[in-house]
């Protein structure tokens, strides 16, 4: 295909064929790089022991990956159009596959943390640049269907992500975990060269960057990731050192948005954000990402802790939500065809928003049966409300602005489910404080029903040969106020991400329906 103007190939012929193999392997790419955010989460423990590092230092491993991606993702923009839509994704998958190779074989906790960030930064460009080439390669009238893949990967890797991570350490050992990405990767590198249009460069964009921008972003997005992801360990503001990275932050923000909005050539053009589908698309996009990722951490977290389940019975259930997105994925590129996009938009929220308040309803005994149709709700709304919501954001848009816009769009979405992240752990050591508290003044031992159960429990521990009944009774009383004291808190979490689903509703009519694309836009 020679560069300059770029028409989409006509449907059924050879040409068209070649460019979905290209398409769909840019999604593969895609997928590696945001399961990789979570594949790492349920093997902590053994990478733990692999590398002799504590448990404060290998969680680090997870954060340096978020830190880096966050910032390699609104670089994408720029390096699109310098380097060209294709170049950039192949030189991204490849680096991504080779840091994959350096992370599997990394012989201390140093230079695995130094791989993660090189897998991070590398791979953050393959999220975006397949977003707009959904656009940019189909025209927007006629790629519906890509937007579907891309908007079942999103939300599927961080689902499967845990439960893949820990079925990969436990049949083979953690070094699976990183070398599970080097075939695909080589593979979709290949596909994408051959099979996508090739398309003139613009080097002089590169030697025209603005650093002081650049080195601001960085220091920005990247503590800002860091500041939500330790703060609420670390107690935000009672903590020195992460006061410092607060102030590093928000001094960074300032120079960043400043020449963002000052300079001829910003490292990322805001003016996207002139364009009220995307501002308010991106607003649902960060509450979306806040569900997303919200959900898969919340609902293992509950059958963990509190109904004691392993890896394999937490993906069981958790795999429910995974098909209802399967099957939530092309009814929602159907509809979004034949109905306004908006509507679609404000029934994905409703049935998140009823997934998530069914699911504040949870006990102690809570199992399959009764947490199958929240999940199923949660996971069909979630995929039902990212395709018309990339749709209305991203299709109202000139071609020329994509590149730029998708990645502040997958931007919002991560930082959304950082931040939500940071604020369901804060209110969880807060909630499980209030609750205990709670829970604690009804526990007094002069009420009959106290006494009831302590007689009850130590009657039975006597019988059973325990030495100290008496003790082992009241740790069996406090164990079960903690258990009620979780459930609690869960519930409470829930109940907030449902109403910040449900606020999105409000949102809607701000809104205007996507008009029919003009001609295709330029590949590049």
């Amino acid at each position: 295909m020679s560069p300059g103007a770029y028409s989409p190939p006509a449907r059924g012929t050879r040409e068209s064929l070649l460019l979905n193999i290209g398409f769909f392997a840019m999604v593969v790419g895609m997928f590696m790089a945001i399961l990789d955010i979570q594949i790492v989460a349920s093997s902590i423990s053994q990478i733990q022991a692999g590398i002799s590092a504590s448990a404060e230092e290998v969680a680090w491993i997870q954060t340096s990956y978020l830190i880096a991606e966050v910032i390699g993702i609104p670089l994408s923009g720029l390096l699109n159009r310098a380097l060209s839509m294709r170049r950039l994704w192949v030189f991204s998958a490849v680096g991504f596959t080779a840091a994959s190779v350096l992370c599997a074989f990394a012989w201390d906790l140093n230079s695995l943390i130094v791989f993660r960030c090189i897998q991070g930064f590398l791979g953050a460009a393959m999220i975006p640049t397949t977003m707009a080439a959904a656009f940019t390669l189909f025209g927007p009238n006629r790629s519906m269907f890509q937007q579907v893949a891309i908007g079942m990967v999103a939300t599927l890797a961080p689902s499967i992500g845990p439960t893949l991570g820990g079925w990969l350490t436990e049949n083979m050992s953690w070094h699976w975990l990183f070398l599970v990405n080097v075939i695909p990767g080589i593979i979709a590198a290949i596909l994408v060269w051959n099979f996508t249009p090739r398309q003139p460069t613009q080097l002089s964009l590169i030697k025209n960057i603005d650093i002081i921008g650049l080195a601001a972003m960085a220091l920005f997005l990247g503590s800002f990731e860091y500041v939500f992801e330790e703060g609420p360990a670390a107690g935000w503001f009672e903590d020195e050192h992460l006061v410092m990275w607060m102030f590093l932050c928000s001094f960074a923000a300032v120079v960043f948005f400043w020449r963002a909005f000052r300079q001829a050539h910003p490292v990322v053009d805001l003016s996207v954000y002139k364009d009220r589908n995307f501002a308010v698309g991106s607003l649902v996009a960060t509450v979306v990402g806040f569900g997303l990722f919200g959900s898969v951490y919340l609902t293992p977290l509950f059958l963990g802790s509190v109904r004691g389940y392993n890896a394999l019975q937490i993906g069981q259930i958790m795999s429910i939500g995974g098909i209802a997105m399967f099957i939530g994925g092309p009814i929602a590129g159907a509809l979004v065809r034949k109905v306004d996009p908006r509507y679609i938009l404000a029934l994905g929220l409703t049935m998140a928003a009823i997934g998530l308040y069914w699911n504040s309803f949870l006990t102690a005994d809570s199992s399959f049966e009764e947490l199958f149709w929240p999940q199923a709700l949660r996971g069909a709304g979630l995929i039902i409300s990212m395709v018309p919501s990339n749709f209305i954001a991203l299709g109202t848009l000139p071609a020329h602005k994509l590149p730029n816009a998708t990645g502040l769009f997958t931007v919002c979405r991560n930082l959304g489910g950082a931040v939500g992240l940071a604020a369901l752990n804060t209110m969880r050591l807060n909630y499980t404080n209030l609750h205990n508290q709670e829970i604690s003044t009804g526990l007094d031992p002069s009420r009959p029903e106290v006494q009831d159960f302590l007689m009850q429990a130590e009657a039975s521990l006597r019988a059973a040969g325990n030495p100290d009944p008496s003790a082992v009774a009241l740790g069996q009383l406090v164990r079960r106020m903690q258990a009620e004291s979780s459930v609690m808190t869960f519930n409470n979490l829930f109940l907030v991400m449902a109403i910040c689903f449900a606020l999105m509703l409000l949102m809607a009519p701000l809104l205007r329906r996507p008009v029919a694309a003009g001609p295709a836009p330029d590949a590049h």
